[in-house]
């Protein structure tokens, strides 16, 4: 899996199905091929600059996490496509062509399903904007929390904070009231139970590799009314993950995830509309190599990059 090339963006001869901030999906017969590319999105916009090798460790760790939680919750992966010739069997004959050899590794074929339009964020901490909001009001997207914490604080428990899920626009917050009258009572609160149960679930796994899982966000889908998770899973670009023995309470902390991109913005001055700046060299690789350090502390493989 060396000499990877960088990809912003996957052509393929297939029916495009949705270009994402950072995925690019396809129709694939009766399922679809997912393709993680090396775009990096930061305050709801793609940055130009490509991070290197990122789609590629993304879309494993993902799979990782995938199979890590089938016991806790189905979901759309059916497999990751490590060899391009696997595609064969999902095309007609007449419909095939030549594989382009970027999609081993960094895609994968998954199920057509119904996607709910909910952002499943889980906060653990007192991070990011969660953080911003709790200085204001003592809240977090409405929930009132206990007075006298600080920032990077592990909160009493868990909680579930959705948002609108938007491609191409600004995610906002909603309350559990508004996911209930846009998806039913019965599937709000079994979405909410799911997610409280994953992040659970991957933060006890995290803590014994040395990383604390801040919050992450999920998605969800249906397929023939059965709720299973779809998207990416418990990623850097989904997540923020810390350094467990650096950790500690009262300021920000080191990370594994992008919000060091995050930083070097707000630095920057920009007024976070588009376009976005490009990010230095030295920014892009060091994204890159934290990334990579995640994948290995939490799966404990290597990737031959």
């Amino acid at each position: 899996m060396s000499d990877q090339e960088t990809i912003v963006t996957a052509e393929l001869p297939l029916p495009l199905f949705i270009r994402g901030k950072v995925r690019d999906s396809y129709h694939l017969g009766n399922h679809l091929l997912i393709v993680a590319t090396d775009r990096i999105s930061a305050f709801d916009l793609v940055l130009p600059t490509p991070i290197r090798n990122k789609g590629l460790l993304l879309n494993q760790l993902s799979a990782f996490w995938f199979n890590a939680t089938r016991n806790l919750m189905p979901n759309h992966l059916i497999e990751i496509v490590d060899d391009i010739r696997i595609l064969d069997s999902y095309l007609p004959t007449e419909n095939r062509f030549a594989y382009p050899p970027y999609l081993a590794g960094r895609s994968m074929v998954v199920k057509k399903v119904e996607r709910i339009a909910v952002e499943c964020v889980v906060r653990g901490h007192l991070a990011g904007s969660g953080w911003a909001e709790y200085q204001e009001s003592g809240t977090i997207c409405g929930i009132s929390l206990p007075e006298g914490l600080v920032e990077s604080q592990e909160l009493p428990q868990p909680i579930f904070t959705p948002t609108t899920k938007a491609d191409t626009s600004h995610d906002q917050p909603l309350t559990m009231a508004e996911v209930k009258e846009m998806v039913g009572e019965t599937l709000a609160e079994e979405i909410r139970a799911k997610s409280l149960a994953i992040y659970s679930y991957a933060r006890e796994h995290a803590r014994t590799k040395g990383i604390i899982i801040a919050d992450t966000k999920m998605e969800f889908g249906l397929d023939n009314g059965r709720l299973i998770l779809i998207d990416e899973l418990l990623t850097p670009d989904s997540s923020r993950f810390w350094d467990a023995g650096q950790y500690q309470a009262g300021q920000s902390q080191p990370s594994y995830d992008k919000q060091p991109v995050r930083d070097w913005l707000v630095k920057s001055g920009w007024n976070k509309e588009p376009p976005a700046p490009p990010l230095p060299e030295e920014v892009a690789e060091a994204t890159t190599r934290r990334y990579g350090e995640a994948y290995e502390r939490l799966t404990g493989q290597k990737l031959d990059l």
